[in-house]
């Protein structure tokens, strides 16, 4: 009978999996924070799933014979070694599809919160002041320019949502064809274009080599000193301490933040500033979300030991890992 060994975490639900994967499979529970509690709970495991906080480094690969599979539970794959799981026969998943509708909401959520002050105005209220031009000054969200890093399924749903705004969007991914992107409306542009010409700027790349540390201070010097950045994607492709610089200039506007360089937060000057707007890492949060989440890990799982290629699959050769 094999073993899938699942991350202790509330977004991986047991119940969930051990009723997809059937009575066949023996589903354990482990609190995996290091390379060691992974391989010494694993060693003779199948499967292993893990949530985007927990690495799975070559070392595990070597000590894990049996592993078939390493789940990831969300969309970013960045902290497993992909090349050493392909070295040592093992499928690497995640849900590509997953929180489509929640992180898209969320990202627009904090683009129109962001841009309406609604954060500056909240603690003006609640601080006994009546005043609208505690917020000001306030630009109209209708006919600018949003740009899109990346354009996967979390951006496209991102552009459906803004079509209401009479946006115009423009996205830079060297991944995604300038068709792909006219069929949601968008303009592919070069980065150095869309930084200079969006009037807000949304992220939802992945963390690999060419997008960490993407947005510095030369980054922000070439966005509108109106701008919003809103990161829905990963922490560390936005230099934090560069963004707090360009917040002290006037580089841009503000910032609406799902994700940090460093989480959770600790001692950071963002949280003290009426231009930044922060939530913990929980754009992807909804019960149906997390129950599509279980059920697809457990689906990838089961096609993996019937030989199967599952839908989750990431395939090592792929030009943006």
């Amino acid at each position: 009978m094999p073993t899938v060994v699942i991350n202790d975490d509330p977004m991986i639900r047991a119940e969930t999996l051990r009723h997809v994967l059937g009575d066949d499979v023996t589903v354990e529970v482990a609190d995996l924070q290091t390379t060691d509690d992974i391989i010494a709970v694993a060693a003779d495991a199948a499967a292993l799933v893990v949530d985007v906080q927990t690495d799975v480094p070559a070392a595990v690969f070597e000590a894990c014979e049996d592993l078939e599979i390493v789940a990831r539970a969300g969309v970013g794959v960045d902290g497993v070694d992909i090349p050493a799981a392909a070295d040592h026969g093992v499928t690497v998943v995640n849900v590509p599809d997953y929180c489509r509708e929640e992180v898209s909401t969320h990202a627009v959520s904090l683009l129109l919160a962001s841009v309406r002050r609604l954060n500056v105005y909240d603690r003006s209220v609640k601080g006994g002041r009546w005043e609208w031009e505690d917020g000001a000054p306030i630009h109209r969200l209708t006919g600018e320019t949003v740009g899109f890093l990346s354009f996967g399924q979390l951006a496209k749903a991102t552009a459906e949502k803004l079509a209401g705004f009479n946006c115009d969007v423009v996205a830079a991914d060297p991944y995604v064809d300038s068709e792909a992107m006219a069929d949601y409306g968008v303009e592919k542009v070069p980065l150095d274009e869309l930084l200079e010409t969006a009037d807000h700027v949304s992220v939802h790349a992945p963390l690999t080599d060419e997008t960490r540390h993407l947005f510095d201070r030369d980054a922000f010097r070439k966005m509108s000193e109106s701008a919003v950045l809103v990161n829905v994607g990963r922490g560390p492709i936005v230099k934090e301490d560069a963004l707090v610089w360009a917040l002290e200039n006037d580089e841009i506007a503000a910032a609406g933040l799902d994700v940090l360089e460093d989480e959770p937060l600790t001692d950071s000057p963002l949280a003290d500033r009426d231009d930044v707007i922060l939530t913990p890492h929980t754009a992807f949060y909804s019960e149906e979300s997390l129950a599509d989440l279980n059920e697809h890990i457990g689906h990838d799982i089961l096609a993996v030991f019937d030989d199967e290629e599952p839908a989750g699959y990431i395939d090592p050769e792929a030009d943006w890992l």
